[in-house]
């Protein structure tokens, strides 16, 4: 089992910006990401198994639902708390990350926030606990960065929906209890409806051969005439908008879990340099290291002051997805880089499971095209400052 050596590095002293409950909450996190996590990611990675008892655990620290209210079962955090505990679960993996941030932002918040009070009541407390988990259907086969064109629908029966089509690279497909699905009604409109495991014609085929998240559980979601109860319909949300208001929650939660990766690889980058040995001083020494280290917890530390406004703005309901679009590209793309410049300070060790390093890197492969890609994104930014739409 590996031992989590892990030193956090905070240059511009953000923790004096945190409150006693935002480190308290992160340094929880942190503690079970060390003794839970790290012994067992690399095995969990090598066999592409999604340790289950994780599940426990992450109910435990306030992973699930963190922004939800006490009253539905929730903690009732802020987003700082949120985006601070993403950044610890993904310093351990990307993949340990992605099975909370689902959880979290696409199954516990639409259904807080599109849900009927019956919902909330029903789904909400199982949820927060780990007594039930969830998955989000968007993504189809020939429709991921345009979702309009999706063509999974529902007809109405008079007592309930008939719901037909198909979803993949969904994260906790084989395992969840209910899905939060997004498809067309008659008439054209999408809307969520929630679809619990069991029901006839519903099948969640897993995902073989990633060579990315392989210590979380992919899959696919099929539709074959599933009878939908119409209670399980989500009454307050109509549109896209249902589905990219989950996205955005989501988004923001990547962009602070990517610095978790990032610290990580520096971190290990940074304590290699000062041990390995070459041309008789720790390669640490020698100015190209330096520069690649420099470079690192610059882009980090930008990152870090990114997501804190972020999450003040978030906290008062005045961050734009427009906003979080950026935040999400550039720190994933940052947290990539620092991943590739890392390895190169690990010389041929830097491809083994001795370092976390080329497990993060595989991982935000992944991270840097789910929930929007990079380009898609560039152009959310690009609409936004200019307001012409380069998508049609």
């Amino acid at each position: 089992m590996a031992t989590d050596n892990f030193q956090a590095h905070d240059y511009y002293l953000m923790d004096e910006l945190l409150s006693d409950e935002h480190k308290l909450i992160r340094d929880t996190a942190r503690a079970w990401v060390k003794k839970e996590v790290t012994p067992i990611v690399e095995e969990a990675c090598q066999t592409t198994t999604f340790p289950k008892q994780w599940i426990k655990g992450l109910a435990e620290i306030g992973a699930f639902g963190p922004y939800i209210p006490t009253e539905y079962g929730g903690p009732g955090l802020d987003q700082i708390s949120y985006g601070l505990i993403m950044q610890e679960l993904e310093r351990g993996d990307s993949g340990l990350r992605s099975t909370a941030s689902v959880q979290s932002s696409l199954v516990m918040y639409p259904i807080y926030a599109y849900g009927s009070e019956e919902q909330k009541k029903k789904y909400l407390p199982k949820l927060a606990a780990g007594d039930m988990m969830g998955c989000f259907g968007l993504t189809e086969p020939d429709h991921g960065s345009n979702p309009n064109g999706m063509l999974t629908n529902f007809k109405d029966k008079g007592d309930h929906y008939l719901l037909n089509g198909a979803k993949m690279w969904i994260s906790n497909s084989p395992f969840a209890d209910i899905a939060i699905v997004w498809a067309k009604d008659e008439a054209g409109e999408i809307r969520g409806l929630i679809v619990e495991r069991g029901d006839p014609g519903f099948t969640t085929p897993e995902t073989h051969g990633k060579w990315s998240l392989r210590a979380s559980a992919t899959g696919e979601l099929v539709f074959d005439n599933v009878k939908v109860p119409k209670e399980n319909l989500l009454p307050n949300v109509k549109g896209l908008k249902g589905p990219l208001g989950c996205l955005n929650s989501a988004r923001f939660g990547i962009a602070w879990g990517v610095i978790g990766a990032a610290m990580d690889c520096y971190d290990s980058a940074l304590r290699y340099s000062k041990e390995r040995i070459q041309f008789g001083k720790p390669i640490g020494a020698f100015q190209l290291t330096q520069k690649k280290l420099a470079e690192m917890i610059t882009e980090i530390t930008k990152a870090q002051l990114l997501t804190f406004r972020l999450g003040q703005l978030k906290n008062e309901n005045r961050a734009t997805p427009a906003q979080i679009s950026m935040a999400k590209r550039n720190n994933v793309n940052m947290a990539l880089q620092i991943a590739r410049e890392a390895r190169q300070i690990h010389g041929g060790m830097g491809i083994t499971g001795e370092y976390p390093i080329m497990r993060h890197m595989m991982n935000l492969e992944s991270v840097i095209t789910y929930e929007g890609t990079h380009d898609i994104h560039l152009l959310i930014t690009g609409m936004d400052v200019t307001g012409f739409n380069a998508f049609s």
